[in-house]
């Protein structure tokens, strides 16, 4: 492993160079962790586990506190680790003087406090976000073999949960449900917090379970994920619980899947990723329903579930080889509920392929 993420350096450093920045100093979590195979998640958002100092020449520090001191002696070369104490930003400055004087930062990953703190003299500041991404975007082999582990679990857990939604169970119960299944069967956690939506609760994309219950001829959408070997899956069902399903409900459901279904057989190489989500949409153009879709068709994941790229009407950049990317159309109704249908593709050199 360590000679994977030395790799994912070097590239990184071609980058630098294009930039001619001397240095980039990485804070996002994921981007940390892809480079180094250091702590995957800061402990809370207002907190950071550490950050790398990637240098355009090759010296590279991983600078933490004491809390990650023998963790990051455990992955990195000892006279590399920079441990820093309660006035991080001044003394991370002192380092990156010492790797240049143009100095790249992901700006979104830092607050404006910590910013203003870490400037000073000797080196210039610039906001270089998405190198790293941009690496990221394109998944490496033991990358797909560890999302097709958790998609796989993932699987079998909608497959699992559909004999589970009986009437009278709540959302909050079927989400714990849902945890414990993935836990007991091998992922180390959630990918994300999981959505249980029961009747109009569906027309939230992101609704929180809480004590609505399942009753007899009702739809409930059911978004989960688990993390395996470090990578995430993330899928979407919507069901009906009951023998007679509404019309509205079935004609969304029979829209949302054909509109999948054209979205990811006209995906390949080269396409914009614009027009990745104008087949879906056109599909509810068609239908007159176009209003009810009222998100992105979809968006990459790997380390992080929800990354670069996306699929929107607004979406730069063209489908690539090595990119693993949700394909999830719904259509929305709050006097009812709504529809979601997820799958993950991976884009091949002739095509998609469904994890």
């Amino acid at each position: 492993m360590h000679d994977i993420y030395a790799a994912r350096r070097e590239k990184l450093r071609s980058l630098l160079c294009s930039r001619n920045l001397d240095a980039l100093l990485v804070s996002q979590a994921a981007n940390r962790y892809y480079l180094s195979g250091f702590e995957l998640h800061d402990p809370q958002s207002n907190e950071s586990a550490g950050r790398l100092i990637i240098s355009a020449d090759g010296r590279d520090w991983l600078a933490t506190d004491a809390r990650y001191r023998d963790a990051a002696l455990r992955l990195w070369e000892n006279d590399r680790v920079f441990i820093y104490g309660a006035d991080a930003p001044t003394q991370l400055h002192g380092l990156l003087r010492q790797c240049g004087s143009r100095i790249g930062m992901e700006a979104q990953g830092v607050s404006l406090a910590f910013a203003r703190q870490l400037a000073g003299t000797g080196i210039w500041l610039e906001a270089a976000d998405g190198l790293v991404e941009q690496l990221r975007c394109i998944k490496e082999p033991m990358e797909i073999a560890a999302l097709k582990k958790s998609f796989a679990l993932n699987d079998d857990l909608l497959r699992w949960i559909e004999g589970e939604l009986r009437p009278g169970r709540s959302e909050a119960e079927l989400s714990w449900a849902i945890e414990r299944y993935f836990r007991e069967h091998g992922a180390t956690e959630l990918a994300f917090s999981s959505i249980v939506a029961v009747g109009p609760n569906a027309a939230l994309p992101h609704a929180v379970p809480g004590a609505d219950r399942v009753t007899e001829n009702c739809p409930v959408l059911v978004d989960v994920g688990c993390r395996r070997d470090a990578y995430c899956s993330d899928q979407t069902r919507t069901f009906w619980v009951g023998t007679t399903p509404t019309d509205v409900f079935q004609r969304s459901l029979d829209l949302v899947r054909q509109a999948q279904k054209t979205a990811i057989d006209g995906m390949r190489p080269g396409l914009p990723l614009a027009e990745a989500y104008g087949l879906a949409h056109k599909v509810f153009e068609n239908a007159g329903v176009a209003d009810a879709f009222t998100h992105g068709l979809g968006h990459g994941l790997g380390l992080e579930t929800h990354e670069a790229p996306t699929l929107s009407a607004r979406a730069q950049g063209v489908l690539l080889p090595g990119m693993v990317i949700t394909v999830e159309p719904g259509l929305y109704y709050p006097q009812w509920g709504g529809v979601r249908w997820e799958h993950a593709v991976l884009v091949e050199e002739d095509g998609v392929c469904v994890l």
